[in-house]
């Protein structure tokens, strides 16, 4: 992994998601099929900015019992380790995702105090207006209950909405989804959607204008081709 500062990845917080998504489509274009969210997320708050992070990966269930006694303190003790910010990335095993909450009020605070920007989840969250403030939660849906959900294990490869996650992958996410950005291309990604940006204005400004027709568009996307 190259030795990323902080603020290499809090300059990737000016973009959101999909503006990154296309930035790595230039960058790894060979990425440009797989490594984001394919599936609708509820998001807490849309008005927070993106957040960006090293991942912290779990897997939960909660329609049975856990086996034995219950410790968290173990995983919790992963998410206070290594580099921050870290983004919680949990994957709900259970046939239908989502039965018991693992994020509400008391999680969203422990998790920010330990580092964590936020988390994504393919399961469920509840205590909406008493999560952490500024603390980003993207999940497969809202619940009233937490059941019987407990951590089944972490620091493990995980899958949530079709991206996949490692142990201290770099994710982006914000209220569209999230992405996975191969930590070779952080440094890259600027200067991509600068690139991106001088062409989409050439094409933008064009379709705003009153005259704009399939004549001028041909022009515009040939303008913005030539752009390099």
């Amino acid at each position: 992994m190259p030795n990323l500062t902080p603020e290499d990845l809090n300059v990737l917080t000016r973009w959101d998601t999909p503006t990154i998504c296309n930035a790595l489509e230039i960058v790894v274009p060979e990425r440009r099929g797989f490594g984001f969210t394919v599936e609708p997320l509820v998001c807490l708050d849309p008005g927070l900015p993106p957040i960006v992070g090293y991942a912290r990966t779990a897997t939960i269930r909660a329609t049975a019992p856990a086996p034995g006694t219950i410790d968290r303190m173990p995983y919790y003790e992963y998410i206070a380790s290594g580099a921050e910010p870290s983004i919680v990335v949990i994957e709900d095993l259970d046939p239908a995702p989502g039965v018991g909450a693992f994020w509400g009020e008391v999680n969203t605070a422990v998790h920010k105090g330990l580092g964590a920007a936020g988390v994504v989840t393919n399961g469920s969250f509840r205590d909406l207006p008493d999560s952490a403030p500024g603390f980003q939660v993207l999940a497969g849906h809202v619940g009233p209950s937490h059941a019987h959900v407990h951590v089944v294990d972490f620091q493990l490869p995980v899958s949530v909405h079709g991206m996949v996650v490692n142990h201290n992958d770099i994710i982006h996410a914000d209220q569209h989804g999230a992405v996975v950005v191969p930590a070779a291309a952080v440094r890259e990604i600027p200067q991509a959607v600068e690139l991106i940006s001088r062409r989409e204005t050439i094409i933008l400004e064009a379709a705003r204008r009153p005259d704009f027709d399939i004549e001028k568009l041909k022009a515009a996307t040939g303008n913005a081709r030539d752009i390099h």
